[in-house]
């Protein structure tokens, strides 16, 4: 018998590659798609799936993602997404504000178009996009990136009226601070004390395993079952403005 198929983007780091480990021990074959290709072909290799290199803005990538998926897709996980820059508006670069629009949302949306149809065909496919407590509000210094997640926030919400009468769940999963090797590193353009400081004093950060053990559980529940959205957070986070520090 053939086990069920996800595919994850953004696999090659962080919350992506956990989610593609965590799926392979709940019994599924995973495509690991980044654009790294060392990085998803040890993953690959390390939990048995399949390795496939996809920038996720750029058309012919995803088209050739689709091709590699074949007819039948389970679980779509719309992970790939990232913040750059930390600037107010007033000082707001452009081209980083087009970088966050064009993968948290314009990405998702290419992706999840391309692989409907596999994902109707399986006859109870799962659509879990990660979004962000940035989705749902907004602080000082992160507007581009607020804007980019209340956009796969509301996507999401969209296609789930869309694909009502379709068998498909649209769900979202949406971290508060979560501590991974890059997302900080992205975000502050390598400079490595600024991306410590997010987490100084935290005594428990949520990590990657959090996450993907949240994807895994959304994506197990029986198929007439909808999680429409999972907001997760560390107990020492009650805002993205509000953190408790030792």
């Amino acid at each position: 018998m053939n086990k069920p198929l996800a595919v994850v983007t953004g696999a090659s780091s962080g919350i992506g590659a956990a989610t593609a480990r965590h799926l392979a021990a709940a019994g599924f074959e995973v495509i690991c798609a980044a654009r790294r290709a060392d990085r998803i072909e040890a993953l690959a290799a390390e939990i048995g799936g399949r390795a496939v290199v996809c920038d996720v803005t750029d058309a012919e990538s995803v088209a050739a993602l689709a091709a590699a998926a074949g007819p039948r897709v389970d679980v779509l996980v719309n992970n790939a997404g990232g913040a750059f820059g930390s600037s107010p508006v007033a000082e707001a670069d452009v081209d980083q504000w087009r970088r966050m629009y064009d993968v948290n949302v314009l990405g998702l949306m290419q992706v999840t178009k391309a692989l409907l149809p596999a994902l109707v065909a399986s006859g109870a496919g799962t659509i879990i996009n990660v979004g962000s407590i940035a989705g749902r509000v907004a602080y000082e210094g992160g507007a581009g990136y607020t804007a980019a997640k209340h956009g796969t926030k509301v996507v999401t919400e969209t296609l789930r009226l869309e694909l009502v009468a379709q068998p498909v769940r649209v769900c979202e999963v949406a971290p508060g601070m979560v501590q991974t090797d890059e997302f900080a590193l992205v975000r502050f353009g390598g400079d490595q004390a600024k991306a410590d400081a997010v987490y100084a004093g935290v005594a428990d950060p949520l990590v990657a395993d959090d996450i993907a053990d949240a994807i895994t559980w959304v994506a197990t529940r029986p198929p007439h079952v909808n999680i429409d959205e999972l907001v997760i957070k560390p107990r020492a986070q009650a805002a993205p403005h509000k953190v408790h520090r030792v």
